[in-house]
């Protein structure tokens, strides 16, 4: 799993000071990880911010309370099966992502049922690509 292969396309500022530390603790552990932070608008502009943001050898994975729930593992062993691709982790803004952009995806997956703020779902999303990098390098971080 090569980190510097994936990125994180966020809509919104992360306001919480608390959910900030921790996304920088994670970016730290990640390195060569890059967020994108897109400004918050409608849900057509916000998706055309996305298409522009995205590169033309990226494919995006939007996180939609609806995508598929993975184990910590699973998204491991998901991340693995991908190889060499460069991934674009999408995480859309209050009123969630346009169908188009929903068609366009590689994937869409879900960081649980329930739903979460934006920028609570940041940072799970880089806490769960350590766990991953952890399960894959047979770090003890992973203990279930």
């Amino acid at each position: 799993m090569n980190i510097s292969r994936y990125r994180i396309i966020a809509i919104g500022k992360v306001r919480k000071r608390w959910v900030q530390e921790g996304i920088e603790l994670y970016l730290k552990r990640l390195p060569g990880l890059s967020v994108t932070e897109l400004r918050d608008s409608s849900r057509h502009k916000e998706a055309d911010a996305i298409r522009q943001a995205l590169r033309p050898d990226e494919q995006p994975v939007l996180l939609m309370e609806q995508g598929k729930t993975l184990t910590s593992i699973d998204f491991a062993q998901r991340l693995q099966d991908f190889g060499s691709e460069r991934l674009a982790f999408v995480i859309g803004g209050a009123d969630g992502l346009t169908d188009e952009l929903k068609e366009s995806a590689r994937w869409q997956m879900s960081l649980s049922p329930m739903t979460f703020p934006h920028e609570l779902a940041r940072l799970l999303l880089l806490e769960q690509l350590y766990r991953a990098q952890a399960i894959l390098q047979g770090s003890p971080y992973h203990r279930a």
